[in-house]
């Protein structure tokens, strides 16, 4: 277990990353065609399911663009606010060096030994134990420490912790994080439309098929596969984001331990750290957090058990606890 997990799971981040921006408007597109057809299939009644098809491609061909351009505004502005947005969703503050300032000349150590710059050194006031590292660079980077950490850990287990959350900063992992909640605020925001959107036309047509002449033989097929198109595509918004690997948390723990000398100390924080980490925050900050003991839609796990990244350190690390 090297240092940072290696050279390669930097660039192996900084490619996901790249991969992310590369693929979303390919998505948000396959989500607005969607829309179109799931909107020509209720309102235009074709005649045939290709005839609705062609109908909804060419109306896709007028939209799209104001839709990329919407979206990148709101990719902007999520980009330049997002760690303000964080801290607001947690209830973190900044933490002044007159406050703890052994917690800062730890931090200050920690980044000295590793040439990085010091992120912001932030609290969450609540009893439990948890930690985590958000920013997309050195001007935004922050380390947030809950204020239960704080109080029950020893001085060599918060400076593992810090470690740890420095390593996800050095990795890239908590940039990569952020791209990824970002696109899929968008894509839920946008399925929800979709939906919404389905749902209302819907109600109109019903209301006038009554009167209706025709024999919509495509309608009901073009429904279908635009209800298809979005859960596709917010499937694989979804599948973006869980593709960064759980393997993050144990090149983190390693990261850390290699930056501390001590493991023993960040054997002894995630036991302690284990069922008290239970933060009142959103899933996507759920995500970045040192311990989420939660599974995502009931079904994904973020994070690994914490038994196994400790019998990870006890085998790789010389851990002793």
């Amino acid at each position: 277990m090297g240092a940072f997990g290696l050279q390669t799971h930097i660039w192996n981040n900084n490619l996901k990353s790249a991969l992310l921006l590369a693929g979303f408007p390919v998505l948000l597109v396959l989500l607005l065609y969607g829309l179109h057809v799931g909107y020509v299939g209720l309102v235009e009644a074709p005649a045939t399911a290709q005839e609705g098809l062609a109908l909804a491609w060419s109306r896709l061909g007028e939209t799209w663009p104001f839709a990329l351009v919407g979206a990148a505004v709101w990719f902007a502005i999520a980009w330049a606010f997002h760690q303000k947005i964080i801290e607001a969703s947690v209830g973190a503050r900044g933490l002044s060096r007159r406050e703890a300032p052994e917690l800062y000349d730890m931090l200050e150590n920690l980044c000295i030994a590793r040439g990085m710059t010091m992120p912001k050194l932030n609290v969450i006031e609540t009893n439990a134990l948890n930690a985590f590292a958000s920013g997309i660079g050195e001007r935004t980077y922050a380390v947030t420490l809950t204020r239960g950490l704080i109080e029950r850990l020893e001085p060599a287990e918060i400076e593992a912790v810090m470690a740890h959350e420095l390593t996800h900063i050095r990795n890239r992992d908590v940039r990569l994080l952020v791209i990824a909640v970002i696109f899929v605020g968008i894509f839920s925001f946008f399925g929800e439309i979709v939906f919404r959107n389905m749902f209302r036309a819907g109600l109109r047509t019903s209301g006038r098929a009554s009167g209706h002449k025709g024999d919509s033989r495509g309608g009901g097929l073009l429904i279908l596969l635009a209800v298809a198109i979005v859960v596709i595509a917010y499937l694989l918004a979804l599948v973006i984001r869980f593709a960064l690997s759980q393997k993050r948390e144990y090149l983190a723990d390693a990261g850390a331990v290699d930056l501390t000398k001590n493991p023993d100390a960040m054997i002894s924080a995630l036991k302690k750290i284990s069922r008290r980490s239970d933060v009142d925050a959103p899933d996507d900050v759920r995500q970045m957090m040192l311990d989420n003991s939660r599974r995502f839609a009931g079904l994904l796990a973020t994070h690994p058990p914490v038994e196994k990244r400790i019998r990870a350190l006890q085998a790789y690390a010389g851990g002793q606890r």
